[in-house]
């Protein structure tokens, strides 16, 4: 059957008019929403670039576009009407992306800006062709590169599922936080390792698969839910089967050299067994996408009407980066920073600072210790600074943007000083090991959701003392790190801020002295 013989049986051509009318003004609305919300664009595609746990993202669009061409039999008799005042509902979500831009969350500003194209949808399609258009509507969630914060639980379930099978195996091992060691080795429980791609994956895997096989939403979401569990435990299996490997072949080198790859063969067996799984208890589309398209075709709805509600929903979905623009239009830039003093340990000795290249929010001091150097920068932000601003500067310090799937990050203590906890930052290629902290209100900040509390009140009614980044780093010559450089650089690194017993103090006192 040719395709001019499909579209005259199912006589689409006529019916498509009606649809083919509000795609300038979804165009429009969309071109708007773009301009607005670029940099959770340009953020979400950069995590797509730089992590595999994203990687599927790339095929969200075309899915999501096979999905709709999938019912457009049904969608051929669902009428369009334009709903102006559901643009409204860009009004709260302004405010909720606006708090998730005062907090420093890219995830929640995505969420939101993903939330409000489907207002643009329903403003401009009305809520029955969003009804019918739920499912490829929903799965463009998919876009947003959410999950992140799940990684440590994950770590947590499989370091414990692999503890509990080394248990059952009779297997010696002993467990020291994410690190496994038995007689043949040692095994760290990464975030890469933690199964988070395998779970991402899974679960848009099997929304799709749940949407195309499936009627009724109670087969679909026991689908789904099957798609969250056996992913986390296949990991937990996936994990302790590399651990028993390296007990079998007497090394944990050997076992562990090729885990990502065993990792994603493994993952596809997973995935397979899940499709064969679930088929016997496919339904039916065909029969419903008949029976809803028996109606007459819808009228075409008025070209006027439907622009207007797409640049309505358009400009109301403005109004939170507006605001926020203007209050970092309204923040005013930090005095000069004072140069900071450090006290120098035995077996380090202070560089000059020619050659550095240094701002005036920004003092950086260097230390030769050995054949290392150990760098320690200062930099002061406005008080009334945007949290995202402070946040995004930390994770540029430490390397976190650029240090790829194989980061670390922990934590380290040091004890006598203030803060005794920072932010600890590994990373293999090229070998770097970094600590960070911040000071927020002239006092070491918590960290989590509190001190993000703490910069987003900031940044709306200001603060006698600026926000303060200190970061201590020591990087390797050498394009990989090995377990002495990393221990050799913490050991540095602690004795360097053990030194330094006013430390908090003095930061205090620039903080104060920056906000002025």
């Amino acid at each position: 059957m040719t395709v001019r013989t499909l579209f005259a049986t199912a006589d689409l051509p006529e019916s498509w008019k009606a649809l083919r009318a509000p795609v300038p003004a979804l165009l429009l609305g969309l071109v708007v929403l773009g301009l607005v919300f670029h940099e959770e664009i340009a953020s979400a595609v950069f995590i797509w670039y730089d992590s595999t746990a994203y990687s599927h993202c790339y095929f969200v669009i075309p899915i999501a576009a096979y999905l709709a061409w999938d019912r457009r039999h049904s969608l051929a008799s669902v009428p369009i009407v334009a709903l102006p005042w559901a643009a409204l509902l860009a009004l709260p979500l302004g405010a909720a992306w606006l708090v998730a831009e005062r907090l420093g969350i890219m995830e929640g500003r995505q969420l939101v800006a993903m939330t409000l194209v489907e207002v643009l949808f329903l403003t401009v399609l009305g809520w029955r062709m969003c009804w019918a258009l739920a499912a490829p509507l929903l799965y463009l969630y998919f876009l947003v590169p959410f999950g992140a914060f799940l990684t440590p639980r994950l770590q947590d379930f499989t370091t414990n599922f692999i503890n509990g099978g080394l248990d059952f195996l009779q297997i010696p091992y002993a467990t020291d936080g994410y690190t496994i060691e038995i007689p043949e080795g040692r095994f760290y429980v990464a975030e890469a390792c933690a199964g988070l791609r395998f779970l991402i994956a899974s679960i848009a895997f099997g929304a799709l698969y749940a949407c195309l096989m499936y009627r009724s939403f109670l087969r679909r979401a026991l689908f789904m839910l099957a798609s969250v569990i056996i992913p986390i435990i296949a990991n937990g299996f996936r994990a302790l089967g590399i651990v028993v490997l390296g007990h079998l072949l007497g090394s944990a080198q050997a076992a562990a050299a090729d885990h990502i790859l065993y990792g994603w063969l493994f993952f596809s067996i997973v995935i397979l067994l899940l499709i064969l799984a679930g088929l016997p208890f496919r339904e039916d589309m065909q029969a419903a996408a008949v029976e809803a398209y028996a109606g007459p075709p819808p009228a075409s709805p008025a070209p006027r009407r439907l622009l207007f509600a797409a640049v309505l929903a358009a400009v109301l979905a403005s109004v939170g980066p507006a605001a926020s623009a203007w209050l970092d239009r309204s923040a005013k830039e930090v005095a000069a920073l004072p140069a900071p003093v450090f006290t120098t340990i035995p077996g380090c000795r202070p560089l000059p600072a020619e050659g550095l290249a240094t701002t005036p929010d920004v003092a950086v001091r260097r230390f030769a210790c050995g054949a290392e150097q150990l760098t320690v920068t200062v930099q002061a932000f406005p008080p009334r600074s945007n949290p995202a601003r402070v946040i995004t500067a930390q994770r540029h310090a430490t390397g976190e943007m650029e240090g790829g799937d194989e980061t670390v990050v922990s934590s380290l203590q040091v004890p006598g000083i203030e803060p005794e906890n920072w932010r600890l930052v590994l990373i293999p290629e090229p070998a770097r090991v970094t600590v960070a902290a911040l000071w927020i209100d002239g006092r070491p900040a918590t960290g989590g959701l509190a001190g993000r509390l703490a910069m987003a009140r900031d940044s709306l009614v200001g603060s006698a003392y600026a926000p303060m980044l200190v970061t201590v780093s020591m990087q390797f010559p050498r394009p990989q790190m090995f377990s002495s450089d990393e221990q050799f650089a913490q050991r540095l690194i602690r004795a360097f801020l053990t030194a330094q017993g006013k430390l908090s103090e003095q930061i205090t006192q620039l903080a104060m002295a920056a906000a002025r």
